[in-house]
Formats: structure tokens, sequence, C-alpha cells
């Protein structure tokens, strides 16, 4: 793993720790403040799992691989529900969110990164 992956997760970190002083300038509501700091958290932990693939962990890159696939699909859904509690601001905000994580997902699910954690050993 490269410090591009782990400059995307920065970046998520960076603005979700925005949205959350936005939320707080605002006076948002619950919803916004639940999404912001669970996004802020899991961006901390991917942080994380970054330094474990680096290191070799071929399950910290598969948490990483199909969190980057997946998470975009309930962002998507955040952003098109019409009255999901979350205002427009925050609906841009995850968008930003979705798109390092496609970004990411790009970039884990090249063949020389998945071969490069594929199983050892197995056959077949």
């Amino acid at each position: 793993m490269d410090n591009k992956l782990r400059n995307l997760f920065v970046a998520m970190l960076v603005v979700s720790v925005a949205a959350l002083g936005v939320a707080a300038v605002l006076g948002a509501e619950w919803p916004v403040w639940v999404r912001g700091g669970a996004v802020a958290a899991a961006s901390a932990w991917l942080i994380s799992l970054t330094g474990q693939a680096r290191r070799g962990s071929r399950s910290a890159y598969l948490r990483i691989r199909w969190i980057s696939m997946i998470a975009p699909l309930g962002i998507v859904l955040i952003i098109v529900a019409p009255d999901s509690g979350f205002p427009v601001w925050m609906k841009a905000e995850q968008g930003v969110v979705g798109l390092l994580l496609i970004a990411v997902a790009v970039l884990v699910n090249r063949p020389a990164v998945r071969q490069a954690y594929a199983r050892r050993g197995k056959l077949g």
C-alpha cells in the first residue's frame, strides 16, 4: 500500500472533522452528528488499516477493499433520499467522501495490488 491510499483516508478524516465543525456552528440536528462522527471514526480506523496492509496484512487489505466498494453505495442513498435528515451541505460533504472512497476502490482493485494480497499456498 502506498501513501496515496493513506492520503485519501486522511482527506476523508479532514473533510469529516470539518463537517463536524460546520455542524457545531450551524447547530445541526442529531443525524448530522451521528453520521459525521461515524465517518470521522471510520476514517481514523481506515488510516490504521492502511498501516496494517502496508505491513502485509491481507485481512486489512480486504477490509479496505470491501469498505471502499460498499460504502459509496450507502452514500448515494443518503444523497438521493429526499427526507434523510441531512441538510444539503452534509449531502455535499458525503459526496466528497464518496468520491474519495471511489478513488480508494480504484487503487486497491488494480491487478498488481490484488496480486500482492492474493492467498498464498492455495491449490487450484
